[in-house]
């Protein structure tokens, strides 16, 4: 916990540290001098005074409650500052480090985890330092002081009172706090449950309507909901016997001191000596508060430091992950360009074999050039977007070698590998911003200037429906391309992938959602306007792939066909299923 607010904080967040520290001490004792000018007070009543008797360590005490009030708030200010800042830091790491990890590192946090790590979890560390930063170095100091001045004003019976009460508080707490620390553990876990079901809702709503599956997601959520309800409910009834015990605790003990003293009053003989044990039994009376106060705060601090230190271990989890993907050192230019090798390359996505987990490709190799397309295609989960995902390095292989322009894809600096690709996912992904930014996303050594717009508009023909747009270019796209087809966001996609100009150019199954005339025109206009460009393409349709130079099939994970279309026709038993599942023998 003091490990990752401390390493988070800045050189100002230590200084303020510092002050905070010295004005806390300041307010303690200005707080603990309070007494002593109220037992001056109480004193003067029984002796021949002066108005002046009252008024002088009137305004004294005036003067320390507020000196007290101020420095408090200059303290509140301080800390507040302190954990906004550490918020910002802890935030920046977070999103930085989730940033360079590889999509293994983010499969074994899984999304909704990192959501709740990257906000709630940082909120209860930041809301532990602004609570507890005063209460931790406030609370010791008075308990150590008060308890010294307690025991110097105070007679045997008050004293053995306040331990009295003091012993029983802590006890009941320590109870409260065992039957809730446990739940306090599970609640950032219960957390990660109700965002991970919210996220699915979210991103599935289409489906869910289509479907009238809102009753079954709303059980669901209900199931998820009511967990982390009850735990908290748990937590929260157990919590809200602090207060009624504490006010137990703090009148009873005043009561006792009061009618102890009553007692001792009415024993000793001479006003001056009852005058003095008065004024000392309301001094002690405020010490005695002061030390159930300060035992009282330390004990909220142990109820929410275990949540707390929780989360820090969770954010600490984050950031101490070791990125399974490392940065290469190579970032000069290759006299070959283009060229994509795939050696003996297999991969299992938890890169165990001896956990029983088979490998998702198996002896992977091929070699494709400078101009050339390659494309892929197998039935659904035979590995052919895993395939891809090696060569733009999400992942790395288990085994074997995989070179773009004869140097291993391990060995480039990111910047260098990717300015030498263009990727088409899957899924296509648009960010809100205008048609230009999307299509300009990132950072690449293409020119962004109009000419270069209009030919990845033109090569991905998306120029027809950009130009029926308001604005055309510059129309704004919402989150996600919600305001767009599929058709259109794919088109884009392209665009975005053709105007990086780059050596390499991947398709992830990106002409699905494009009807066979806009298939045809995309893949003649690439060809023509990037003579120079390799291709590699996943596709099912093959209409897509019949025309590239070489074609590879894939089955669970193996290379079971290479070659070119009329080779694999006549040689291929899967490339043959395949193809007569679309077309009839004439066709082909």
């Amino acid at each position: 916990m003091f490990k990752i607010i401390f390493k988070n904080f800045k050189r100002k967040d230590y200084l303020m540290a510092v002050v905070s520290i010295l004005l806390i001490v300041l307010g303690v004792y200005l707080d603990l001098l309070m007494p002593d000018y109220m037992s001056e007070m109480t004193n003067a009543f029984y002796t021949n005074f002066e108005i002046m008797d009252i008024i002088i360590p009137g305004i004294k005490m005036l003067g320390c409650a507020l000196g007290s009030g101020i420095i408090s708030v200059i303290i509140g200010f301080f800390v507040s500052v302190m954990a906004s800042s550490l918020g910002k830091n802890l935030r920046r790491k977070m999103f930085k480090k989730v940033e360079k990890m590889s999509q293994h590192d983010i499969d074994a946090f899984s999304t909704p985890s990192l959501i709740t790590r990257t906000t709630n979890d940082i909120v209860q560390v930041q809301n532990t330092l602004s609570f507890g930063f005063q209460v931790i170095i406030r609370a010791p100091i008075i308990a150590v002081i008060a308890i010294y001045k307690v025991w110097n004003h105070g007679i045997t019976g008050w004293v053995l009172a306040t331990a009295i009460a003091v012993c029983v508080m802590v006890l009941l707490l320590g109870v409260i706090i065992i039957l809730c620390v446990p739940k306090f553990r599970k609640v950032q876990k219960l957390t990660d449950d109700v965002n991970e079901v919210s996220r699915e809702n979210l991103t599935g709503l289409r489906v869910i309507k289509a479907f009238n599956a809102e009753e079954y997601q709303l059980n669901k959520f209900s199931k998820t909901n009511n967990t982390l309800t009850n735990n908290n409910l748990f937590t929260g009834v157990v919590m809200a016997f602090l207060n009624p015990i504490m006010n137990l605790m703090m009148n009873g003990l005043t009561l006792a001191i009061y009618w102890i003293g009553a007692y001792a009053i009415d024993e000793t003989i001479g006003l001056e000596n009852q005058a003095d044990l008065f004024s000392r039994m309301v001094v002690f009376s405020s010490y005695a508060m002061q030390v159930v106060m300060a035992f009282l705060l330390l004990v909220a601090i142990f109820m929410i430091l275990p949540r707390a230190l929780v989360s820090a271990r969770r954010i600490n989890e984050v950031l101490d992950t070791e990125i399974e993907i490392k940065e290469g050192s190579f970032d000069q230019d290759t006299e070959v360009k283009g060229k994509v090798k795939f050696e003996n390359v297999s991969f299992s996505y938890n890169d165990s074999k001896e956990q029983g987990k088979e490998n998702v490709l198996e002896n992977i190799s091929f070699e494709v050039n400078k101009g050339q397309t390659l494309a892929f295609i197998g039935a659904t989960g035979s590995g052919k977007t895993t395939l891809l995902n090696l060569i733009v390095r999400f992942y790395d292989p288990s085994e074997g070698k995989i070179t773009i322009d004869d140097v291993d894809v391990k060995d480039y600096k990111f910047d260098t590998l990717y300015n030498k690709i263009g990727y088409v996912s899957q899924k296509s992904i648009l960010f809100q911003g205008t048609i230009k930014d999307n299509v300009f996303y990132g950072e690449s050594s293409a020119v962004e200037d109009d000419e270069n717009l209009k030919q990845a508009l033109y090569v991905s023909s998306a120029e027809e429906f950009v130009n029926s747009k308001e604005n055309k270019e510059l129309y704004e796209v919402e989150q996600a391309g919600k305001n767009l087809s599929g058709g259109q966001k794919q088109r884009l996609s392209i665009a975005r992938a053709v105007a990086r100009k780059p050596e390499i150019i991947i398709f992830d199954d990106s002409f699905s959602a494009l009807d066979y005339k806009t298939d045809f025109e995309v893949r003649d206009k690439l060809s023509k306007a990037l003579p120079n460009t390799t291709k590699i393409i996943v596709a099912q349709r093959i209409g897509t792939i019949k025309h590239a130079d070489q074609i590879i099939v894939l089955d669970e994970g193996k290379i079971v066909g290479k070659g070119t279309h009329d080779e694999l026709i006549k040689n291929c038993k899967v490339y043959q299923e395949i193809a007569l599942s679309q077309l009839s023998k004439e066709e082909l």
